[in-house]
């Protein structure tokens, strides 16, 4: 059951990142912005493939959703 509301958790915060991420047209500082962050995160988790990269994220963005709850 514990495995299932972390799946429910991730499912939840791609959804919602997905969402606010659709609406908006991005810069050229945004996109240029993009572009380092992926290369640092390449440099930082050597080696990772997009499903683990997705779980990564995804948990990120659950445990900032925490710490905003817990403001």
């Amino acid at each position: 059951m514990k495995t299932m509301n972390g799946f429910v958790a991730i499912g939840f915060a791609l959804a919602l990142a997905s969402g606010a991420l659709a609406c908006e047209k991005k810069s050229t500082l945004q996109k240029a912005g993009e572009k380092v962050d992926a290369a640092v995160d390449d440099i930082t988790h050597p080696g990772e493939g997009p499903v683990e990269e997705a779980a990564r994220k995804a948990g990120e963005k659950v445990d900032d959703v925490k710490e905003d709850l817990s403001k």
